[in-house]
């Protein structure tokens, strides 16, 4: 053993890290080429733990365009409900039968549907059952967000709409 000095409590081979003219070893090396690895693993996840713990950014809601209710067409019907909402907070609603206007105003998340006149059209009771339980919705909607081109409306009963890219 070599007369070490003030460096005797250290292991031996971790001395040439603290003297000066370090030549590094074949061991040493290895793992020195492991620290920018771990490191940039470290980054990573920060970055990714960062984001998803970061604000959302605001969201600019999709005024002027048709959303189209997320379901399927009802038997015997090819019409699925659509809401167009101009930014002036002027709504136009097309229900499975009924059609009518509203107003709706948006503050941040936040959002009001305001039912309008609607006028009915002839067709089946269970279209005017669905009519009435989605007015009743709407009227109940206190929240909204954008994920892609999926505007999702909350309150007692969540409801999708796409919007329409035509």
């Amino acid at each position: 053993m070599r007369n070490l000095g003030r460096l005797a409590h250290i292991p031996e081979k971790w001395i040439p890290v603290f003297r000066r003219g370090y030549a590094p070893t074949q061991e040493s090396r290895a793992h020195l080429k492991c620290i920018p690895m771990g490191c940039a693993l470290v980054l990573t996840v920060l970055a990714f733990v960062g984001g998803a713990y970061a604000p959302a950014q605001a969201q600019e809601f999709p005024y002027d365009r048709d959303l189209v209710l997320d379901a399927r067409a009802m038997r015997g019907s090819k019409r699925i409900p659509v809401i167009a909402v101009s930014s002036d907070g002027q709504a136009q609603i097309d229900l499975w039968c009924k059609r009518g206007t509203g107003q709706v105003a948006i503050a941040g998340d936040a959002i009001t549907i305001t039912i309008g006149t609607m006028h009915d059209e002839p067709c089946t009771a269970e279209r005017q059952q669905a009519d009435e339980e989605m007015l009743a919705a709407l009227a109940g909607v206190a929240g909204w967000s954008l994920r892609g081109d999926v505007v999702t409306l909350t309150g007692a009963t969540a409801l999708r709409f796409r919007a329409a890219t035509n």
